[in-house]
């Protein structure tokens, strides 16, 4: 087990963008095909057990897409909830889910949204005017308008990244290995295999709009959870008034 101060240690190292040891041998995309030689569906699941709230992800993700302070392609919203055992926390990271039914991309008049063939949900930037109709659209509040470009922005799970073989930024430098990416078509990347061997959830699932980010030990209270939130004692207080 790791000690306080080394988890603190890992957490700078990660804060800064850089690879915590190991982490890249998580489920390292190679190329821009599968096992199979087809093209891969990148999908994420997200083990919430191993989830610290460090918000290394955050910091990466801001460092290297360049995220205007203030906005987040990706964010760790924490929650005080009660518990068998008394109060107690939960954390939500929460991200671009790169549905298989994205409703973000019929509502652009441009067609600046749309899905690579690997699944990724992206923006032409160029094309983009801004109307801001795929935020509304969204039911994960994962996209803003940009107030530096004007545009819509949101997680791409770092295209540039992943199209030369590395990790998305948030997997990269996850201090407790809790971000797994990988091919969901290919039966032996670690997303696959995670999928098959444990209980997964995914948030909003009666939106119909299939999405590729799942969840080990999701709190039921929590599937619903899609704002960026800070940490809340908002869910505690609902369990009280429950119970009263």
């Amino acid at each position: 087990m790791k000690t306080r101060r080394e988890i603190l240690s890992l957490s700078a190292v990660a804060a800064l963008g850089l690879a915590a040891p190991g982490s890249a041998a998580l489920a390292k995309p190679q190329s821009q095909t599968s096992s199979t030689g087809d093209t891969p569906r990148w999908g994420m699941v997200i083990d919430l057990r191993k989830c610290i709230g460090c918000q290394a992800c955050t910091v990466s993700c801001s460092m290297e897409n360049a995220v205007p302070v203030g906005n987040h392609r990706t964010v760790v919203s924490t929650y005080e909830i009660q518990t068998d055992d008394g109060p107690g926390q939960a954390v939500l990271p929460r991200l671009c889910n790169h549905c298989e039914n994205p409703p973000c991309i019929p509502v652009c008049p441009v067609e600046a949204t749309f899905q690579q063939k690997d699944g990724t949900v992206v923006i032409d930037a160029e094309q983009c005017v801004g109307c801001g109709y795929c935020v509304q659209a969204c039911p994960y509040d994962a996209r803003f308008i940009n107030k530096q470009t004007g545009v819509a922005d949101k997680c791409t799970f770092c295209v540039q990244r992943v199209g030369v073989g590395l990790l998305p930024a948030c997997v990269e430098t996850c201090v407790g290995g809790a971000r797994v990416f990988g091919d969901l078509r290919a039966e032996d990347s670690a997303v696959t295999k995670l999928i098959r061997n444990h209980k997964v959830d995914v948030l909003r699932p009666h939106m119909g709009t299939r999405p590729q980010v799942y969840y080990i030990g999701l709190d039921d209270r929590l599937q619903d959870r899609v704002e960026a939130e800070s940490g809340s004692r908002q869910l505690r207080n609902q369990d009280a008034q429950q119970e009263s």
